[in-house]
């Protein structure tokens, strides 16, 4: 993988790790049409999606270190609520995470024709959202487990995580703010959980893992990484409360309708 390559797929997993796109569909895609085998680099992909978790603490930092304050309190409190919220919306990717993980993997493999297909639901996902009214609700446990199922089926490369989890908040009444600041932290566990995992992949075999990449073009695809998900996360926090979805839906339809007449003719 080149500089060039490492920084231009470095911003696309920065942007649509939280715009409503899918960073993975858009991973395989601009892999594929770039020529660069990204998936199969393991270090490369702990880099980015390391990149990508950082740009949210930052973002939320001030969340995420009030939540921690309070979790020391040993009290039933909000802060403590929302921590279990999170934990319960991970169980249904957790679970199919660990007894699916191989026919899962077997999705990325550059088919292009499958991902600009779940790209076109996406764009249906978003759609929908519309049409919704604006609720006030709050996330209950009932509703965070039902996000968290709408987690579990973005694994399918072309289905957004960010654009499948705030619709679903949004059909079931959350508040914009609330079902956003969700959706992204909701994603932090099984990011970190994810890379620590790839990690110990990398430790034991780092020739095979580090793939053809130099270390300069490993950085220049952090930053580039970084970057893109600090502007995307905070543009994406406006965009869920102005109502905006229906722009990306249109994006995805477009994308993915082009990715098959490209292929199909």
């Amino acid at each position: 993988m080149s500089l060039f390559e490492a920084i231009i797929l470095g911003i696309i997993q920065g942007l649509t790790e939280f715009l409503p796109v899918s960073s993975s569909g858009h991973i395989e895609i601009g892999s594929y049409f770039l020529g660069a085998q990204s998936s199969d680099n393991l270090l490369f992909s702990i880099i980015v999606h390391a990149a990508t978790a950082l740009s949210t603490i930052v973002v939320f930092r001030h969340t995420i270190w009030e939540i921690i304050r309070d979790l020391f309190k040993f009290e039933w409190n909000e802060s403590t609520q929302f921590a279990a919220k999170i934990v319960l919306s991970m169980i249904p990717i957790g679970v199919v995470g660990v007894l699916f993980e191989e026919k899962i993997e077997t999705l990325f493999g550059g088919n292009v024709i499958f991902v600009a297909s779940m790209l076109l639901i996406t764009g249906l996902l978003l759609t929908i959202t519309y049409y919704t009214k604006d609720g006030d609700n709050k996330v209950t446990f009932g509703r965070a487990l039902i996000i968290g199922l709408a987690q579990t089926i973005a694994i399918l490369p072309g289905i957004s995580r960010s654009g499948a989890t705030i619709a679903t908040a949004l059909y079931l009444g959350v508040e914009k703010t609330r079902a956003t600041r969700f959706s992204f932290l909701m994603v932090l566990p099984p990011i970190l959980g994810a890379a620590l995992i790839k990690a110990l992949d990398v430790v034991k075999a780092p020739e095979v893992a580090a793939g053809n990449i130099s270390a300069v073009a490993l950085i220049a695809g952090f930053i580039a990484a970084f970057i893109a998900g600090l502007l995307a996360c905070q543009w994406m926090i406006a965009i869920v409360k102005r109502g905006k979805l229906i722009y990306f839906a249109i994006y995805c339809f477009i994308i993915g309708s082009a990715v098959l007449i490209t292929h199909i003719f």
